[in-house]
């Protein structure tokens, strides 16, 4: 083998890979932007982003500006006007010191800079190509101050933007940086937004810590917080900030450290503070911190991260252990007034025992043995009644076009929607708290008894469902047996059970249950169906709440657990006639929701490829994993079964192809499997419009089929309560006081 010779890269290449180590992602890029504003000196900051930064990044401020002259080196790498000397290191006081934002930017964006300094007749614009000024700077009109604009982040670096997440992500964490630097330079007036929006955060110029943390993470936070400062003259150390007290928890560690005014990472510090707050906090939770270290400049080492985001200082341990010490005497003498509450308040409920509150009703005894008088008698205050029975009004009674709900069977009554007492109430609730503690048993071991009448399958509807779609089958390998009911009905079963030990499988689901929201869960698996909107929307009520629903979100959500949960374990529904992917895909190229373009080649070249997608092992994967067939000649044989006597809109099948061809990440296990029902699940939550296979309408289909699957099985997420996927538009309790007041 010849020895390789050994060459010195170009000057572009050079630039690009350096340009790749300080700007990771947009996020990066906004904070090297928004300390230059600060060292300039500004005042008031306006954020604005599209497309979570990639597509646009633009930062305005009114700071000292750049002057003219500068403008031929201002993206050059190593220009700088806080840096003159190596030994200038030692005592840095500036954010930014080695010149190399700008000049990054420029290599992997389209950057333009209009700028303005105080002694300038006007402003002046200019744009910038891998550090090299394009043009002359042209006069325009502006205020003092500077405007950078970052267009098509990374549009020269197909692999770094793939591997970024989805904007709405990118936006977070350009939120989250924007955020931490609003509650430290509390001075400073910031404003962000998305492009054509309104301000997600605006801070006030002059504005405090507190009111910050306030306004960014809410009163919640705010309120609970305590000052904290220290002083140490051995290591010149001067700490001040704010932390949550011991009353205060949550399930993420919110922890903003700024060293010398410069946002940092440094984990020991962050799990030693963890472990000091682990003694007073319930487990698995965590405080609120924000804290501001001025140490002595020759202390510390600034440049040992591409992204500064890390920093050294000497004497770290001991400093930490400082921080701890004084952080855990603070936290005392909290616990200590926490203490001598608790201790009164036990004093008192023995001492007046009968007018404390009962376990878990929120009601004093006498209160509580009054409502259960009232629920007996059903003699209950109107703004505390709840509606728990299905024969009362719903909202389809107002609408006379609409056809009356019809039951499944005969004489039998919606068991789920009878009215209870406050004490059946109670009973049914610690049931389902019981039964919330092993989900996954309760979505994956489902027996007859479980079945209830809304969920059995007569034989007309069996028959008519076969004409239709062709015969119902079960996936090779696993065998159904036909078992009786007391109401003479056909329920089938998969008999053995294929119990999965993929760990990627196992992993997905785990993240499930951990993300599970508990309030929500004990809303949808006790709510009552008020009536179908439209087929993206339905209203439900729980206890004295309406809530607005957005089913098709929720259905998604549904779907993509039942694939997980059910893997390896589905029925099927065979098409008589099968479904040519081919033609799927040609149909699908001709919807404007595809985007094509002559540009991406032609449509029967793009199908072809779309059919060789689900070619070779992928067939067999489909079938033997989702009980999804698909034939030699690329024909879909057969759909999984997610829900009996449901079917997704045929509609949706030829985009449905082609996300499963363009979207899937077919080369990673794990990828796979989440990226496949995410798809899966969104075609299923097409709710069709048309008359079912048993003569039943969409909002039969959602009352009596839909929402009774997500009454007992789904397991809502933690991101519902932000996502709009169910929304409170109306509680009885304050209707009446509004009532009152007219």
């Amino acid at each position: 083998m010849a020895v390789p010779q050994i060459k010195k890269l170009d000057e572009d290449v050079i630039n690009r890979i350096a340009a790749g180590e300080v700007i990771q992602r947009p996020a990066n890029a906004l904070k090297e932007l928004l300390e230059n504003s600060l060292d300039a000196e500004a005042t008031n900051i306006q954020i604005t982003v599209k497309n979570g930064g990639l597509k646009l990044l633009q930062i305005q401020d009114n700071g000292i500006g750049i002057r003219r002259d500068d403008f031929g080196i201002v993206c050059e790498r190593f220009t700088t006007s806080k840096l003159r000397e190596f030994e200038d290191l030692n005592k840095i006081c500036t954010y930014g010191f080695r010149g190399e934002a700008l000049a990054s930017i420029s290599h992997v964006a389209h950057l333009t800079i209009t700028s303005k300094t105080a002694s300038d007749v006007c402003a002046y614009q200019a744009s910038f190509v891998d550090g090299l000024l394009q043009g002359t700077p042209k006069p325009m009109a502006g205020n003092q101050g500077t405007i950078i604009t970052v267009e098509d982040l990374f549009y020269n670096m197909n692999v770094r933007k793939k591997a970024l997440r989805s904007p709405a992500e990118e936006y977070q964490k350009v939120a989250d940086v924007v955020g931490k630097y609003a509650i430290h330079n509390a001075s400073v007036g910031f404003a962000f937004k998305k492009s054509g929006d309104n301000n997600d955060i605006r801070t006030p110029q002059n504005s405090s810590h507190i009111e910050n943390i306030r306004i960014i993470y809410g009163n919640e936070i705010a309120k609970e917080l305590m000052e904290f400062s220290m002083e140490n003259q051995m290591y010149n150390l001067k700490l001040k900030g704010y932390i949550t007290n011991v009353y205060y928890s949550t399930k993420k560690f919110q922890f903003l450290l700024f060293i010398n005014n410069r946002l940092v990472d440094c984990q020991s510090l962050k799990k030693c503070i963890d472990h000091v707050y682990s003694t007073y906090l319930p487990k698995n939770t965590h405080p609120f911190v924000y804290l501001s270290l001025e140490l002595d400049p020759s202390n510390i080492d600034v440049n040992v991260h591409p992204t500064k985001h890390e920093i050294h200082f000497l004497n770290q341990e001991q400093i930490i252990e400082t921080i701890a010490s004084g952080l855990e005497s603070k936290l005392l003498g909290s616990n200590n007034s926490r203490k001598a509450y608790t201790q009164l308040l036990h004093l008192l409920q023995r001492k007046f025992a009968d007018k404390f509150l009962t376990l878990g009703t929120g009601k004093t005894v006498e209160e509580d043995v009054i409502d259960k008088h009232n629920a007996t008698s059903k003699n209950i205050n109107p703004n505390s009644m709840v509606r728990t029975d299905h024969r009362e009004q719903k909202l389809d009674r107002f609408f006379t076009d609409m056809k009356k709900p019809e039951l499944n069977v005969k004489g039998t009554k919606n068991i789920m929607n009878d009215s209870l007492t406050e004490e059946e109430y109670q009973k049914h609730n610690e049931m389902f708290m019981k039964r919330t503690e092993d989900l996954e048993d309760k979505i994956l071991d489902k027996t007859v008894e479980d079945q209830t009448s809304e969920e059995l399958v007569s034989g007309k509807e069996e028959e008519s469902r076969e004409k239709s779609l062709g015969e119902k089958e079960v996936c090779p390998e696993r065998k159904l047996t036909k078992k009786r009911s007391g109401n003479s009905s056909n329920v089938s079963h998969i008999v053995p059970r294929t119990d999965t030990q993929l760990t990627s499988i196992l992993t997905l689901r785990k993240e499930i249950e951990e993300n599970c929201h508990r309030g929500l869960r004990e809303c949808f698996s006790q709510h009552v169906f008020v009536g179908c909107v439209s087929r993206s929307q339905a209203l439900i009520q729980f206890g004295t709440k309406l809530f607005l629903c957005n089913t098709k979100t929720i259905l998604a959500e549904l779907f993509y657990q039942f694939l997980l949960y059910h893997f390896q374990n589905f029925d099927s529904y065979k098409f008589s006639n099968r479904i040519s992917i081919h033609e799927l895909a040609m149909i699908g190229l001709e919807m404007p929701e595809t985007g094509w373009t002559q540009e991406d080649g032609e449509k029967s070249v793009l199908a072809k490829r779309i059919v060789e997608c689900f070619g070779g092992t992928r067939r067999a994967m489909l079938l033997d994993y989702f009980c999804m067939e698909i034939d030699e000649l690329g024909n879909i044989c057969s759909l999984p079964i997610l829900v009996e006597d449901y079917l997704p809109d045929p509609k949706s099948l030829p985009m449905y192809v082609i996300r499963l061809a363009t979207e899937v990440n077919w080369d990673s296990e794990k990828e796979f499997f989440e990226s496949f029902a995410r798809e899966t699940s969104k075609f299923y939550a097409e709710v069709p419009n048309e008359i079912n296979q048993n003569g039943k309408s969409w909002q039969w289909v959602t009352e009596f089929v839909l929402f009774p699957a997500i009454k007992n099985y789904f397991i809502p997420p933690k991101s519902f309560t932000e996502n709009g996927a169910i929304l409170e538009i109306a509680n009885l309790p304050n209707l009446y006081k509004v009532f009152e007041r007219c």
